[in-house]
């Protein structure tokens, strides 16, 4: 199951990058960080009332340990959305998804030093096959010619990303509760509700014609908050049955995801670098799934 609500967060989660970079455009990099929240929020509460309604449980006790890891990876997040977009002003919309996959990578070496778990070799493996794959699958496609300004934020993006996912899984596995899927649910929507409030706060304190330019775009911003609350909740329950370097390294698919929305597979061929890039992925994912 966790395999199956990655891949289904890979796919939510392309569609809604693809989202908020056309809102960049429109307002800014903060704005279009600011909606995936702000717009998330509501469809988030809407998953928690029908999981709750679902399970027929009571939502778990209080935990001052969870809400810590919430608050770790809700800054986290916020982090690295924010950077992932300024490189995306600056670079290709596939080029500056390869650097953030280094994230799979980054939550094995953060998991073993903070967390003291210890990869596997098989895991290893997997991720050095995947990430090498995303790389030669966009090697092609301005690697080369990618700036450092837009690289380092990839790469700094991506360490944010591996905090905030090893954060979330430590906040759901804190609460006392039976069911995966309601801890899941409650600390997505514990999340939004923090982002959305610092944001909102920062938005309203400093920057309120920009508040005001995300409400008028609410129709592209409330489908790109539906697919970003979407993506994050398969996100949260992969975490809650799964490692989350296991879950990112299978989630480094993303790439052929966007590959699609680039719409590159369809204008080009795939050469030797190209198919052996896309092999890689797939060997990655295979042995991280049946590992």
């Amino acid at each position: 199951m966790w395999a199956i609500f990655t891949l289904i967060a890979a796919a939510a989660q392309t569609a809604r990058n693809a989202m908020q970079r056309d809102l960049i455009g429109k307002i800014g990099s903060v704005g279009a960080t600011q909606v995936r929240f702000l717009f998330g929020l509501p469809f988030s509460l809407l998953f928690l009332a029908g999981v709750e309604a679902a399970v027929q449980l009571p939502l778990p006790a209080w935990s001052g340990r969870s809400l810590a890891f919430v608050g770790i990876g809700a800054f986290a997040q916020i982090a690295a959305t924010a950077l992932m977009l300024a490189a995306m002003k600056r670079q290709s919309f596939v080029v500056v998804v390869a650097f953030t996959k280094t994230e799979a990578a980054q939550v094995a070496l953060f998991a073993l030093v903070f967390l003291g778990e210890k990869p596997t070799g098989l895991l290893i493996a997997s991720i050095a096959s995947a990430t090498l794959g995303v790389f030669l699958l966009t090697a092609k496609i301005d690697i080369g010619r990618a700036t450092a300004g837009a690289s380092a934020a990839g790469l700094v993006s991506a360490a944010f990303f591996a905090i905030a996912a090893l954060s979330f899984r430590q906040a759901e596995l804190a609460l006392d509760t039976p069911s995966y899927v309601l801890a899941a649910t409650l600390v997505l929507v514990e999340a939004l509700f923090l982002q959305t409030a610092i944001l909102f706060g920062w938005l309203a304190a400093f920057d309120r014609a920009l508040m005001r330019s995300i409400v008028g775009h609410w129709r592209g911003s409330l489908t790109a908050g539906f697919m970003g609350a979407l993506a994050s909740q398969f996100w949260f329950l992969a975490f809650a049955l799964s490692p989350a370097a296991r879950v990112r390294t299978l989630a480094l698919v993303e790439v052929l995801f966007a590959q699609a929305v680039s719409s590159r597979i369809l204008k080009e061929r795939f050469g030797p670098r190209e198919l052996i890039g896309i092999a890689l992925i797939v060997i990655g994912a295979i042995l991280i799934v049946n590992g």
